[in-house]
């Protein structure tokens, strides 16, 4: 675990948690201004479950699955917390508040106490009492589904959710409960997110968070997909919503209820401290860059990448991940995209394509393989390495919403080298980044800045790089810790220190001197690889089924190998 610290300073302060993909971190955050004072990181214990199932009996899993053990976010959460707060040196009667944020539509099933189902010895050893994290991508039949019927009904909230809808949401994972495992399902009573989950274990109330109610649980304009819908897709699933998502909801910035006895102590705090309504992970940095207001678009860029815009005005925009009434500030539409692997398919290329010379190379020259790459990737003139790819190694989420494209690296030869390789990676995820700004401003929703957040914002030759392929000045965030400094602004918000969410984020959001202003001449160059990136874009996006009947060759065979029968053949004779 990681923690730093700072001097004891006066003042009211809050707690931030961020619950990342891998890790949750813990910030102190001064009310008055914004300063972290301290922060801790918290690695999961167990590490994501996408090939077999090591927390149980280690089965080896479907394709597409990504699961998580929930009780690593609880211990995470009381480490990090609590190596914060000493660190700080702040007493915990001037900690006011505490905010949280989680990966968005990351799923949990629960029992009505609140304990997973994963937690019982009788489904131990079933993936589906797991948490689903959000690259979980095994409910892509039901998404389908979902959608083919809604688009037959004419649903109206369909088009809030760009006409499509990815199998990363809830809605899906619990279909997918329902008819992987029905006697979990049977036995199950609440369908919740992580991030109401956790508020609720810390307050022991629960109620849902106003803002993936709206993004991932298909709350629109105050209901839910009806149940003659819901009955028409399975009779089992019609009243999920009334039977086991049945409870409040809490606009952000509001208190769910005070820090229970048992985690105050866990976190050294007073116990009835305010705990904010949890947020979605990426939603939260649009705080903590001061970006809340319409026209603002928020980056955040890590393992995958999120964009966040509020807007005046509530449109039709095609692939967005959802638009939500209030989903980042009171006042205004909140519009989601996003790219589903960017430092995933960087870590990805590393890992399995990097030969080990250049290890040794990184080793001698003490640097990481990253910066190798990267220097390497930096001489080239652009266009030199000859190549163009697609950012799909986990599906496209946005526009085009599909979980079955996949990754592409054209103009490959025998004198390809891993830097060029990785500069063609680096590319595509810019290049995917300006598909989505010109999706939104071609559908009517101005994007006047740009600010980004996010671990990658570390790479100066990335970041520059993205300014010039979008030719959009970035605006960075002033902390590498943005989500959980973000959640600390929500819950200066719900314990009364600012009145609402502008202010608070004037107070104590803002950017760092670090900008990136896009090259003409560079933009120029980018522009020709951009042309090409569209036309692949176009060719294997939309319409053309080589990719998808390549994951089902894939999934085919695994199921072979597992001598599982094929869909629609169980209890055949």
């Amino acid at each position: 675990m990681t923690i730093t610290g700072a001097p004891s300073r006066n003042g009211a302060c809050t707690l931030g948690l961020d619950f990342g993909t891998l890790s949750v971190r813990a910030v102190v955050t001064r009310v008055s201004d914004g300063e972290i004072l301290a922060d801790a990181v918290s690695e999961y214990a167990t590490p994501i479950m996408d090939r077999r199932l090591t927390a149980g009996d280690n089965r080896e899993l479907p394709p597409e699955f990504a699961l998580q053990v929930p009780g690593d976010y609880l211990e995470s959460m009381c480490a990090a917390s609590a190596a914060a707060v000493r660190a700080s040196r702040v007493s915990s009667a001037d900690i006011i508040g505490v905010g949280l944020d989680v990966t968005s539509a990351t799923v949990v099933v629960t029992d009505s106490d609140g304990m997973p189902m994963c937690d019982k010895p009788e489904f131990a050893n079933n993936p589906h009492a797991y948490v689903k994290l959000w690259k979980h991508h095994g409910a892509q039949g039901q998404a389908d589904r979902i959608v083919d019927l809604a688009k037959k009904r004419g649903e109206a909230w369909l088009p809030r959710y760009g006409g499509i809808l990815s199998a990363e949401m809830l809605l899906p994972k619990a279909l997918e409960t329902l008819e992987k495992a029905p006697d979990l399902y049977a036995a199950t009573a609440e369908i919740v997110d992580m991030l109401d989950w956790l508020t609720w274990r810390l307050t022991g109330t629960l109620a849902y968070s106003a803002s993936d109610s709206g993004y991932k649980r298909m709350l629109q304009d105050g209901v839910y997909p009806s149940e003659e819908f819901l009955g028409a897709l399975n009779p089992d699933f019609a009243d999920v919503y009334a039977t086991r998502m049945s409870h409040p909801i809490a606009p952000l910035g509001t208190a769910v209820g005070g820090l229970r006895a048992e985690y105050a102590q866990a976190f050294g705090l007073r116990e009835g401290t305010p705990v904010a309504a949890g947020n979605i992970d990426a939603h939260v940095h649009a705080a903590s860059v001061n970006a809340v207001r319409p026209g603002q678009l928020t980056g955040i860029l890590g393992t995958s990448t999120c964009w966040v815009l509020p807007a005046e005005e509530c449109v039709e925009v095609p692939g967005v991940f959802g638009v939500v009434d209030g989903g980042i500030s009171e006042g205004t539409w909140g519009y989601e995209a996003g790219q589903s692997a960017v430092g995933d398919s960087f870590a990805w290329f590393i890992e399995n394509n990097v030969p080990r010379s250049y290890f040794i190379q990184a080793e001698s020259e003490g640097i990481s393989i990253f910066a190798l790459l990267a220097r390497l990737a930096a001489e080239q003139e652009i266009g030199e390495h000859g190549l163009v790819a697609l950012d799909w190694w986990n599906g496209n989420r946005s526009p085009l919403v599909d979980s079955q494209l996949t990754g592409l690296m054209i103009g490959q030869t025998l004198v390809t080298r891993p830097e060029d390789q990785y500069r063609a990676l680096l590319e595509s995820t810019a290049f995917g980044a300006r598909v989505i700004i010109e999706n939104f401003e071609s559908h009517g929703v101005p994007v006047t800045e740009v600010r980004v957040a996010g671990g990658l914002i570390k790479d100066g030759f990335l970041m520059q790089m993205y300014a010039d392929i979008t030719r959009r000045r970035l605006l960075t965030a002033s902390t590498i810790q943005a989500g959980a400094h973000g959640s600390s602004i929500f819950a200066a918000v719900a314990a009364g220190a600012h009145p609402d969410l502008p202010a608070a984020a004037t107070a104590m959001g803002g950017v760092s001197e670090r900008i990136y202003e896009p090259n003409e001449s560079a933009a120029v160059q980018y522009d020709r690889l951009y042309e090409i990136y569209r036309h692949l874009h176009g060719l294997f996006g939309r319409g053309d089924e080589t990719m998808h009947a390549l994951k089902a060759l894939r999934a085919d065979a695994l199921r072979r190998r597992a001598n599982e029968p094929a869909p629609g053949e169980a209890g055949r004779h």
